[in-house]
């Protein structure tokens, strides 16, 4: 069975305000403050040893796991526990503040990119479109 994500003009907009709020601007702050604490300043001529060492893929690895067993999920997890719901948040929260330091590193604005990604992809698939 095949799935698409349709997402309509607010939904953009609403990743747009997330993705210029000042909370975002504090965790890449936040990010920055503490990739130099553990002296993570990378220049783009390391990228590929130090994303070994980011562990990023680790990290999407660890998010896939919470959903390997669970089948089918429904939305908001109302059969969730709490807890596993935050176990859930941490993952999703390491691997956004992993790509949000790596668009950093690589000067990409990521709200924006993601932006321009949501209308290639709608016009890419449309929501009539049939996927194989």
């Amino acid at each position: 069975m095949a799935y698409s994500l349709v997402i309509s003009g607010s939904e953009v907009g609403h990743f747009r305000s997330i993705a210029d709020s000042e909370e975002a601007k504090n965790m890449r702050e936040g990010e920055e403050i503490n990739a130099d604490e553990r002296v993570m300043d990378i220049s783009l001529k390391d990228l590929s040893k130090q994303l070994e060492e980011f562990a990023m893929v680790g990290e999407v690895g660890e998010l896939s796991e919470i959903f390997q067993w669970r089948g089918e999920v429904d939305k908001g997890l109302p059969n969730w526990e709490d807890a596993d719901k935050e176990h859930l948040g941490e993952e999703l929260s390491d691997v956004l503040l992993y790509l949000i330091r790596l668009a950093d590193i690589c000067g990409i604005d990521l709200g924006d990119a993601a932006t321009k990604k949501i209308v290639k992809n709608a016009i890419k698939y449309p929501p009539n479109r049939e996927l194989l």
